[in-house]
C-alpha cells in the first residue's frame, strides 16, 4: 500500500515534466516553418499567459477572487514603457502648493525597464493588498475593483501616462546593451524565457510548503486557523507574489509590443484573465496558458468579424463551461488521470 502512495506523486510529477517539455518544444518550433506563426501573436500569448498563471495562483491555490489584477498588469506597462522611452521621472508632491520632484534619467535599457515596472507592480500590491486582504469573498473582489477604477481613472487623467492615446512607439533597445531586440526573433526569445522563468517559480511557490499551506486555507480556513497559521499573512504574500508576476508580465508585454494603453487597466482586462483561467483550467499549471493561447487566437481570427467578436466569444465560453466543467486542461487531466 505504501509503495502505491509513493508512485502517485511519481506519475504526477513525471506527468508536469511531459507536459513542460511539450510546451518548451512548442515554443521552439511555433515560430519556425512549417508552423511559421507570428512571433508578435507568440510574444502577445506569452504574456497573457503569465498573467493568467499569476492570477491562477490566487485564485486556483489561494481561493482569492481579484477583479483588480488588470490594475498590475496595465500599470506595470506604463513604468516600464516610459522608463524605455522616456527615463526621467516627475514625481508631484504637497508642500503647500504643488511642486514637482524630477529625476532626470535616460532611457533605461529594456531588462531595467523591466525590472522597475515588476517593483512597481509588488509596490502598489502591498498597498492594495494592505487594504483589501483583510476581507473575504465578495467583499475582497469589490474592494480589489474598486482600487483598479481608481487607478484606470489616474491613468487617464496622468500626463505620463498618454491618456487615452497611451505610451505608443516603446524602443526595445538592445539587451544588456549588446543584443538588439529590434529583431522579432530575439525578442521574442527573451519573451519565453521570462515566461518559463515565470511559469517555473509559480511551479515552485506552489509545490513549496508555503503553497500547500495556500492550499489548505483554500480548502479549510478555520482549520488552517485552529493549526496556528497567520492565514492573513499566507495570502497577503500569495496576493503580492501574485500580482508582482502580473507586473512582470505586463511589464514584458509592453517591451514587446512597443505599447501600453488604458486597455491594459480597464476591468474589461480584469475580466480577460478570469475567462483564460477558466477556459483553460481553474487550479492547474497549464491550463491558463492553454486559455490565454485560445482567447488570443480568437481575438486574431475572428478579427474579420468586427464586434461580433464578442458575441463569439461569450458564446464559446458559454459552450466551453457546459462542456469542459473543469476547464479544457483540467479536463484531460481528468481523462488521463493525473494533475497537468
Amino acid at each position: 500500500m505504501a509503495a502505491k502512495n509513493l508512485t502517485v506523486p511519481a506519475k504526477r510529477t513525471s506527468s508536469i515534466a511531459i507536459a513542460f517539455a511539450v510546451m518548451v518544444a512548442l515554443l521552439v518550433a511555433a515560430p519556425l516553418p512549417p508552423l511559421s506563426l507570428y512571433p508578435v501573436d507568440l510574444m502577445r500569448v506569452l504574456c497573457l499567459g503569465l498573467f493568467a498563471c499569476a492570477f491562477n495562483l490566487l485564485i486556483g491555490y489561494g481561493g482569492l477572487l481579484s477583479f483588480g489584477h488588470a490594475m498590475f498588469f496595465g500599470w506595470s506597462a506604463y513604468v516600464a514603457a516610459h522608463l524605455a522611452k522616456v527615463g526621467t521621472i516627475s514625481l508631484p508632491y504637497w508642500a503647500g502648493a504643488w511642486n514637482w520632484i524630477i529625476i532626470p534619467l535616460p532611457p533605461l535599457t529594456p531588462e531595467l525597464a523591466i525590472l522597475a515596472g515588476t517593483a512597481f507592480a509588488g509596490l502598489l500590491a502591498v498597498i492594495a493588498g494592505s487594504l483589501a486582504i483583510r476581507r473575504q469573498g465578495i467583499y475582497f473582489a469589490m474592494i480589489t475593483l474598486a482600487l483598479a477604477q481608481m487607478m484606470y481613472f489616474f491613468a487617464l487623467q496622468a500626463k505620463f501616462t498618454g491618456g487615452e492615446d497611451g505610451i505608443q512607439a516603446v524602443p526595445r533597445g538592445r539587451l544588456f546593451g549588446m543584443i538588439d531586440l529590434a529583431d522579432n526573433m530575439a525578442m521574442y526569445v527573451l519573451v519565453a524565457v521570462v515566461f518559463l522563468a515565470g511559469f517555473v517559480l509559480i511551479y515552485r511557490i506552489v509545490h513549496s510548503p508555503f503553497g500547500e499551506v495556500l492550499k489548505a486555507i483554500r480548502e479549510n480556513e478555520p482549520s488552517a486557523v485552529s493549526l496556528g497559521y497567520k492565514t492573513e499573512r499566507y495570502k497577503f504574500v500569495a496576493f503580492v507574489l501574485s500580482a508582482t508576476l502580473a507586473g512582470l508580465a505586463g511589464a514584458t508585454k509592453a517591451i514587446a509590443i512597443g505599447l501600453a494603453s488604458l486597455s491594459d487597466v480597464q476591468w474589461q482586462m480584469s475580466g480577460e484573465v478570469v475567462l483564460m483561467t477558466l477556459l483553460g483550467g481553474l487550479g492547474t499549471m497549464f491550463g491558463p496558458v492553454v486559455g490565454a493561447a485560445i482567447i488570443v487566437a480568437m481575438q486574431t481570427q475572428l478579427v474579420s468579424f468586427g464586434q461580433w467578436v464578442t458575441i463569439i466569444q461569450g458564446a464559446i465560453f458559454v459552450a466551453s463551461v457546459l462542456l469542459f466543467r473543469r476547464g479544457v486542461v483540467g479536463e484531460l487531466a481528468a481523462l488521463l488521470r493525473t494533475r497537468l
